[in-house]
């Protein structure tokens, strides 16, 4: 079965194509969690797909949030996306580093300020080397442009509503950490001081969704269907992504919207805000 919505999934080919077409603009939203020794920017410095900016996630958030990269005020946003080079009716495609797995947060957050014309590039930079195509150590060109952004919060979480959800059970929290994490066994990789999972949330870690074999392409939209279903998710309710800090729940969320569950929401604090709370309910 194809994919419901397919122009959020573009190929390497597609881009090949359109290198020169100034009204496509790539960006690198490579993110590496603390404690793996990987620095995103400086690996974009030293090679990126031609005319890529770099999306950093890290930067592009609310500075009054004492929480890693939460979805910044509209102006904020704004102000960083003309920065970048893009206009309103650009095409945005993101990619990610292998190991990444953070372009569909890029994708995410675009679509949180009313861009619709964003998508992630399939298989990403692995897909992108393993068929040899050009890569560059230049900085971008960074046309003068302006953007306006306008919040719509129909798919982002907060704690608030993650507490209020503990009672009525309206929507489906759906963890995409590793097991081990999701247990409470595992360390997470920033300081927390609880360890285990939001009270009756599922776990369907990330990786699932993306196919080792074929340089981590997205899996068709029957094999997106089984994930779900294999880990429980009635796709026919509301669904929440949740994660460590809120990057990797957006391929929760992307997954949904290839299948055609456009409503599919991400819990922005995730684990970073629940598991740093003593009035927060954990389940082990």
């Amino acid at each position: 079965m194809a994919y419901a919505n397919p122009d959020a999934l573009r190929s390497t080919e597609w881009l090949a194509e359109r290198l020169d077409d100034p009204r496509v603009r790539i960006l690198d939203g490579s993110f590496h969690v603390p404690g793996v020794g990987r620095d995103p920017r400086a690996e974009y410095r030293e090679r990126h797909i031609p005319g890529a900016a770099f999306f950093d996630i890290d930067d592009i958030r609310d500075p009054a949030i004492d929480l890693p990269h939460m979805l910044p005020p509209a102006e904020i946003f704004a102000a960083r996306i003309a920065a970048l080079g893009i206009a309103n009716g650009d095409t945005v495609v993101a990619y990610d580093a292998p190991g990444s797995a953070a372009a569909p947060r890029v994708w995410w957050t675009f679509r949180a300020f009313g861009h619709a014309d964003v998508a992630v590039l399939d298989g990403g930079m692995e897909k992108w080397l393993a068929e040899g195509r050009l890569v560059t150590d230049r900085p971008p060109p960074i046309p003068p442009v302006s953007y306006a952004a306008r919040f719509s919060g129909a798919t982002v979480r907060s704690l608030e509503d993650l507490m209020f959800n503990l009672d009525t059970g309206a929507e489906q929290v759906i963890d995409a950490r590793s097991p081990g994490r999701f247990a409470g066994t595992d360390p997470e990789p920033r300081p927390a001081l609880q360890a285990g999972h939001i009270p009756g949330s599922l776990n369907l870690p990330f990786p699932a969704f993306m196919d080792p074999e074929r340089h981590g392409t997205w899996r068709d939209a029957d094999a997106i269907r089984t994930i779900f279903d294999e880990a429980g998710v009635d796709m026919a309710r509301p669904i929440v992504g949740s994660c460590g800090s809120g990057v990797t729940a957006c391929a929760i969320a992307f997954a949904a919207h290839l299948i055609g569950k456009d409503d599919a929401a991400v819990y922005d604090g995730s684990w970073a805000e629940w598991g740093n709370r003593r009035d927060t309910p954990v389940e082990r």
